[in-house]
């Protein structure tokens, strides 16, 4: 039986840094065709008017939280995927700090056959380093798994990876991505310790940033960078927050062939210290967001090349976790959703490109991650294509949030872009708040 056809007629394709005028054939799960007219080759074509919207390839978000096993009153595959694919996001490579830990190949794979079963999106799973499971880890097969966590700063259970030797042998044994969160958990101690003296457990949470400093950052960024170089490990630094920290990374070679890259995460390019006060423990994350100076950096050091990838980190909590006072609220918050539409926000008041957004957000993470086949709009590429309308807007509210949570840093915020299609291994799987009932993801799998 022959594939069936889609013809995505009168798009704006964009791809590798140029805006094509034109069309897309799909044929099955594959992009079979890219040019400036094409035409339906028989009358079972199933022909797609975009009507001048633009088509992006679908959004590879390198770091989420679904929080299954374990966590589910705060979220799970199935509804994050789902709000995933709504913000244009249609890969997602999520984190081993669930409950249990993915810590153990028997493990890894449980979380795998849950996806199999109801993810919305295509998905990844990053593996967990401990103290104490190096074996386990070089069972990994690295041509099905996106890379290897550490936690270099506090983490779920015994997720923190402390004993320097251990962090040694790591990387030096480990042939694969090494993904790192970096934040100095005696740095943080002490500095917690000196804000809980004077205000207890209710400390205002614009201290954050102070208590989760810039030092904190810097030292265990630049000390695992240290480390990579020493032995030749192939380091990604997630969530990067402070300006100095972007001086550790180099834009001098091409991203394909850099050993040490570095991340960016929405909620860093969008807030800043000065947003405590009305957000509150909303916008408390790990590392904390801090001032509009290292903002600003981190948007020089994206812009430039120091920074490759732009992701979610998506974590998150309840509601009613998050309102407590600054020691029991937990940190993370939902993004998947908004992550696209902030960052094509940005673009309209001026700040990036729709063609750097397409770089940082889809054609980086393949490369980085060596994601096959997705990632661009190509010949031979699975059809992960996400249509946007530049000049839609609309206002986020309770009643159009899909995350379980049911909330987001965004409420209220009006954007002017809307996802109004996504399109899944070639299946149309969302339109305009709404999804077919059709089971399109995939596992996705690595060139390696």
């Amino acid at each position: 039986m022959q594939p069936k056809q889609v013809l995505i007629k009168n798009a704006k394709i964009v791809n590798e840094g140029v805006i094509l005028e034109g069309d897309i054939l799909i044929e099955g799960e594959f992009i079979k065709e890219v040019g400036e007219s094409i035409s339906a080759k028989s009358s079972d074509v199933q022909v797609f008017d975009a009507e001048g919207k633009y088509v992006l390839p679908g959004v590879i978000d390198d770091q989420v939280h679904f929080r299954e096993p374990g966590l589910t009153e705060k979220a799970n595959i199935k509804t994050e995927s789902r709000a995933a694919i709504a913000g244009g996001i249609t890969s997602f490579i999520e984190m081993p700090n669930t409950i249990p830990q993915t810590t153990t190949i028997e493990k890894l794979e449980e979380k795998f056959a849950i996806a199999a079963e109801t993810s919305y999106a295509n998905y990844s799973f990053m593996f967990g380093g401990t103290n104490d499971n190096l074996e386990e880890i070089l069972k990994v097969d690295t041509k099905n798994v996106a890379a290897l966590k550490l936690f270099l700063g506090s983490s779920t259970g015994n997720m923190l990876v402390d004993n320097p030797k251990v962090l040694e042998e790591i990387f030096s044994k480990v042939d694969m991505l090494i993904a790192v969160h970096c934040e100095d958990e005696d740095t943080i101690k002490k500095n917690f310790e000196i804000y809980k003296e004077k205000y207890g457990d209710d400390i205002p949470v614009k201290y954050h940033p102070e208590i989760r400093s810039e030092e904190a950052c810097y030292l265990s960024s630049s000390t695992a960078i240290e480390l990579a170089k020493k032995t030749g490990a192939r380091l990604h630094v997630f969530h990067l927050s402070t300006g100095k920290e972007t001086k550790l990374f180099s834009n001098k070679i091409p991203l394909k062939d850099k050993k040490i890259t570095a991340e960016v995460c929405i909620h860093h390019l969008w807030f800043t210290d000065a947003d405590y006060e009305k957000k509150g423990t909303l916008i408390k994350w790990n590392p904390a967001v801090k001032t509009e100076n290292d903002r600003d950096l981190l948007w020089k050091a994206l812009l430039d090349g120091r920074i490759d990838v732009v992701a979610t980190d998506h974590a998150p909590h309840t509601l009613e976790q998050k309102q407590n006072i600054y020691t029991q609220a937990p940190s993370g918050g939902p993004l998947v959703q908004h992550a696209l539409p902030a960052m094509l926000e940005m673009h309209h008041r001026g700040k990036i490109s729709i063609e750097k957004v397409v770089e940082k957000m889809c054609h980086n993470p393949a490369i980085l991650f060596q994601v096959e086949k997705r990632g661009f709009i190509k010949v031979g590429h699975y059809a992960d294509l996400v249509l946007v309308d530049l000049n839609n807007p609309w206002t986020v509210t309770k009643e159009n949030i899909l995350y379980k949570c049911q909330w987001s840093p965004f409420e209220g915020t009006t954007f002017k872009s809307r996802i109004t299609h996504t399109f899944l291994n070639g299946e149309l799987v969302y339109q305009n708040f709404k999804f077919n009932d059709v089971k399109a993801a995939k596992r996705l799998t690595f060139d390696r």
